[in-house]
């Protein structure tokens, strides 16, 4: 599988480490401990297109979303996980 970094290019799937799901939403601090419990272990397992977090760990060090068909590998996008910094050099 390769992975287009926004950054480096065409990349391996090697240089990144895989970090989880893209969609789940950390609950608020006064949220009741069920919210924090399913945000913690209860996660789905879907099949077809899923964001995801990934890093390029082996390259420049950017956390990027994917968004991959779980079932085929293809990989449909690839986008900073967040927009760069104003006057950040790349």
């Amino acid at each position: 599988m390769r992975i287009a970094c926004p950054h480096c290019g065409d990349r391996d799937s090697q240089e990144f480490t895989y970090l989880g799901d893209a969609t789940v939403r950390r609950p608020a601090a006064d949220a009741p401990a069920e919210a924090m419990f399913e945000y913690v272990y209860l996660r789905d397992n879907p099949a077809g297109p899923h964001r995801e977090y990934w890093r390029h760990s082996a390259g420049c060090h950017a956390w990027l979303v994917v968004t991959r068909d779980t079932r085929t590998h293809a990989i449909s996008d690839v986008q900073p996980a967040r927009p760069a910094r104003k006057g950040a050099v790349a």
